[in-house]
């Protein structure tokens, strides 16, 4: 499915990363458990209001407005199928979308500055990547096999960098990270910096790229 774009915003300095118009978060939940064979769940909404979007969680200091899980089931709710996923966002269509890592991937997040700075290095060097997410607090998810969160510390002391690199951050089971176009309270959207596609089904090891990241985490 080809994305319209409204605009293009610079997060990077160096890199603009085009935001797409007219996807519910519904329709982008079908499509994930359908072409990508991810499981997904509905999360919470943000709520309109007179002043500013408030969380359909209720909290007066929600600290992901419109985008935590909405129930503690959430990982039994979970579904790789369309047809229930396409149920599941029935009621309501712009509730956030929830991708669970550990099960066909894990997510190694780290700050925008560092991923931007490391995914310009493997793309030169030509590393087989998956694909990458940017998120409104200014990270980068990569996305790997799952596995990897849980070996993360032990990766990185074998590069020589200190047991936890600085802000190199393992998403795995029991975990999730946030689907695009999710919106997070007033800051923006979930954006794919790099899509899934056909061309990078087959993820990466975290081995592959942890160097590149810690490397640029540490600088």
């Amino acid at each position: 499915m080809e994305e319209t774009v409204e605009e293009t915003r610079d997060v990077s300095g160096a890199r603009g990363i085009p935001v797409p118009r007219g996807e519910r978060p519904a329709d982008a939940a079908v499509r994930y458990a359908q072409e990508c064979h991810w499981d997904v769940v509905p999360g919470t909404r943000l709520v309109a209001g007179p002043g500013a979007d408030s969380c359909s969680c209720g909290a007066a200091r929600c600290p992901a407005p419109g985008a935590h899980p909405a129930t503690e089931d959430w990982q039994a709710q979970a579904t790789g199928s369309a047809v229930v996923a396409r149920r599941l966002w029935e009621g309501d269509p712009y509730a956030s979308v929830l991708l669970p890592t550990g099960r066909t991937f894990d997510t190694l997040d780290v700050p925008e500055s560092a991923g931007f700075l490391a995914l310009a290095r493997m793309e030169r060097l030509e590393v087989g990547l998956g694909p990458v997410t940017w998120t409104p607090d200014r990270r980068v998810h990569f996305f790997v096999l799952p596995g990897a969160a849980p070996r993360l510390p032990e990766l990185v002391r074998r590069l020589g960098w200190a047991p936890v690199a600085p802000d190199l951050v393992g998403h795995g089971e029991g975990d999730y990270v946030l689907g695009p176009p999710t919106r997070v309270g007033s800051h923006g959207a979930v954006q794919w910096v790099r899509k899934p596609t056909a061309s990078n089904r087959w993820l990466p090891e975290a081995e592959e790229l942890v160097g590149a990241l810690a490397y640029a985490c540490g600088r």
